[in-house]
């Protein structure tokens, strides 16, 4: 049976401890002999821009001995009018996975539901599941296992910006995970409420919602970032609530940014994270991002890692 990962709960606990195992085992190996997608092509169809999730997962499918086929909207029949539900039928034949990252989550569901291969959610609008997985390893290397932690229960987390698809995606992985998870934001850009209800069935009171970034700080093992701006905050999915005009979100947005001062407040050896691309000097100073502190260029690399572990777990047995 085909498994999607479309978002973070689509995996179980032990799941998840299962790929941030072997993505860690898979980095410190170093292995070239690995090859579960031997012989199996890949797709990856990109309708947003991107850096890290493109590479990442190109370099991942090919140093598993697999094909990556990359597809741009523009190259393909989507462009000229076929559905999305028929170009995902077309080429379940062909390959035997598909990553997609797009701006609208629901389209990302419809192909999902029409294909016959795993399809993995490159980025939406709502979620970046992908991207939680190489926190949260990322997170396990530098202060679960090196301080020598039993599991990530005890680690407390802040996120500090937009309550945005990243975030969601945190707020799903941390409830599972154990991790307690303070968002600060600015009032009217809270993280999905759907998300956070849903979650905190699981993980009780250890998700906060706040609104002062000084608050969420206090005491935190590790403190985290995105953009104040979205791409999705550009597309014509945009919320209500992100359609403002670029100026008038930075002005609200002001003071929400990961500075010395808020790593004062938290553990000495607390860890600061970003996802990249970085506006310095808007979500995230130059002495934070550069600072003894940063693990924010680990992190970029744990994607490569964790996109390995994902693709053995979902592609191996199609």
């Amino acid at each position: 049976m085909k498994r999607d990962f479309l978002t973070v709960s689509d995996l179980t606990l032990a799941e998840i401890t299962e790929i941030i195992d072997l993505a860690i085992s898979i980095k410190k190996e170093k292995r070239t002999d690995y090859a579960p997608l031997f012989g199996k092509s890949i797709g990856l169809i990109f309708e947003a821009i991107s850096t890290r999730t493109r590479v990442s997962f190109e370099v991942a499918i090919y140093q598993l001995h697999g094909q990556p086929v990359f597809l741009t909207p523009a190259e393909i029949q989507l462009s000229r009018g076929e559905t999305i539900a028929d170009t995902a039928r077309v080429l379940s034949r062909y390959l035997k996975g598909i990553v997609l990252r797009t701006y609208n989550h629901t389209r990302l569901e419809e192909f999902a539901a029409s294909s016959s291969i795993p399809v993995i959610n490159g980025l939406s609008d709502k979620h970046h599941p992908c991207q939680a997985l190489a926190d949260m390893m990322t997170i396990k290397e530098s202060r679960v296992d090196s301080h020598k932690i039993d599991g990530f229960k005890g680690i407390k987390l802040a996120y500090i910006g937009d309550g945005n698809n990243v975030a969601n995606s945190l707020i799903e992985i941390s409830s599972i995970l154990g991790v307690e998870i303070s968002i600060a934001c600015p009032v009217g850009f809270e993280p999905d409420t759907s998300v956070v209800d849903n979650c905190r069935k699981i993980s009780g009171s250890r998700i906060n919602i706040l609104h002062d970034p000084k608050e969420a700080s206090i005491d935190a093992d590790a403190l985290y970032t995105d953009v104040w701006i979205s791409m999705s905050d550009k597309s014509e999915t945009a919320e209500g609530r992100r359609s403002l005009k670029v100026e008038d979100k930075k002005a609200k947005f002001k003071g929400f940014q990961i500075n010395d001062e808020l790593i004062k407040l938290a553990k000495p050896d607390a860890i600061v994270l970003h996802c990249l691309p970085a506006h310095r000097g808007e979500e995230i100073t130059d002495s934070a991002m550069d600072g003894r502190h940063s693990v924010i260029f680990n992190l970029a690399e744990n994607r490569l890692h964790t996109q390995k572990a994902l693709l053995a777990k979902l592609i191996i047995n199609e």
